[in-house]
């Protein structure tokens, strides 16, 4: 049995409640702690972190990034979480459950610098990082341990306080065998945790949760799974992997790998962005056609931005719209010559939209691009309008840069202001 001290990385054999060399308390005892070597490092609240670090008299104050009565949570700190707040969770509910927090409007492109520092120094410990999101990335630092001089338990919680004295936040970490259950790991002593499961304990470990742990599992599937008898992972386990393919074809078969604690997924720096999209979820209920294109149109700027910077082009546009009884919408189009242009994604968008404003009220419209290219490759000798459009915005994007995000907006962006 192993023990790794968080605070001086001391390493023992000893099974022990503090820390030989420094007394702390805080200790990871496990087997298999310096065999190990892919984890999953998921920053704590993130958003709320940052808001809670540059703000410090908001520290004990119940905090949560989202706003507008109309709106979501984006996310809140732990303290919100205890009177049950909750990511996505609408705004007017949260502020129901607790009226005394702080409402912050989310502040994405400080939220990006902090992402591109913790990145900065994952990118220095291994080449084998694949983010999920703006915080949080799987890392895996098998063939390191020589480089770094210790083993990738002990590299881990170097990581962790660095992030936390440096950048002023705290990350979980979950080390694991395998991907599915890194993640699973990062989640259960959070904030600043540490947890380990192995490859022998997985199954054990497994077989009481409920079957909403399992990825892909929402309440509705999980509702479903459990009227068919299988409440826990356990019960899928124990199930013929032929009878759950029978009742759920691939993905079945995938829930009978996950549930035994199996994963041979990879950690893949160069997987590709599944989407780009932003949505707006608005003030009142809109039915005018006019209207929904006002809020469609800084949309379509945002993911085009977002994928310029990525250096990517999508080959399909994507609008989205829910209705005022929560009715989502999913319309997609492919298109001729993959795009990075806000011009060409609104163009689309608009056609999409056309057909379904049809003095319907929507709560919510959405603008996304996806099954993406490299954007050097993505432009073929006919696509000269595409080639324009994008030196055009490309421009816009350099004096945005330059002199503020508000220093230059197109005619229809001052319209939606208006």
């Amino acid at each position: 049995m192993t023990t790794l001290c968080r605070d001086c990385l001391h390493l023992t054999e000893q099974l022990t409640a503090r820390c030989p060399a420094c007394h702390s308390p805080r200790l990871v005892t496990h087997p298999e702690l310096t065999r190990l070597t892919l984890a999953h490092m998921d920053c704590d609240a993130f958003y709320a972190s940052v808001e809670k670090r540059d703000a410090p008299e908001l520290r004990d104050v119940p905090v949560i990034v989202g706003g507008g009565k109309r709106g979501v949570v984006t996310t809140c700190c732990y303290i919100a979480r205890v009177y049950g707040v909750r990511s996505a969770m609408p705004m007017f509910t949260a502020r129901k459950l607790c009226p005394q927090a702080v409402i912050i409007p989310p502040n994405f492109t400080k939220y990006r610098a902090d992402s591109r520092r913790i990145h900065e120094k994952l990118a220095k410990l291994t080449p084998l990082i694949q983010p999920l999101s703006l915080d949080e990335a799987w890392i895996d630092l098998a063939g390191c341990e020589r480089l770094h001089g210790a083993p990738a338990a002990v590299v881990l919680a170097r990581l962790q306080a660095e992030i936390e004295q440096e950048i002023g936040i705290t990350v979980s970490v979950g080390l694991a065998a395998n991907k599915f259950l890194a993640k699973i790991a990062s989640d259960l002593d959070k904030p600043r945790g540490f947890s380990v499961i192995g490859a022998t304990e997985a199954r054990a470990f497994l077989a009481p949760k409920p079957v909403s742990i399992l990825p892909g599992v929402g309440p509705a599937f999980a509702r479903s799974m459990e009227q068919a008898g299988f409440r826990t992972v356990g019960d899928l386990a124990r199930a013929e992997p032929r009878d759950l393919a029978a009742r759920w074809n691939a993905y079945g078969l995938r829930l009978s790998q996950l549930a035994q604690g199996l994963d041979t997924r990879k950690v893949d720096p160069a997987q590709d962005r599944k989407t780009i999209s932003a949505e707006n979820t608005f003030f009142d209920d809109l039915t005018e056609i006019d209207a929904l294109e006002d809020e469609l149109w800084p949309l379509c700027e945002r993911v085009a931005h977002t994928a310029r910077a990525a250096g990517v082009a999508g080959r399909v546009a994507t609008l989205k719209l829910k209705t005022k009884d929560f009715r989502l919408i999913t319309r997609r189009r492919t298109l001729a010559v993959p795009t990075q242009t806000s011009r060409t994604l609104f163009t689309v968008a608009r056609e999409l939209l056309a057909t379904e404003a049809r003095g319907t009220a929507y709560r919510l419209i959405g603008a996304g691009l996806s099954d993406f290219v490299d954007a050097a490759d993505g432009l073929d000798l006919f696509a000269e309008d595409e080639r324009r459009e994008r030196r055009g915005e490309a421009a816009l994007d350099a004096l945005r840069e330059r002199f503020g995000k508000g220093a230059v907006m197109t005619g229809r962006t001052l319209k939606g202001k208006e």
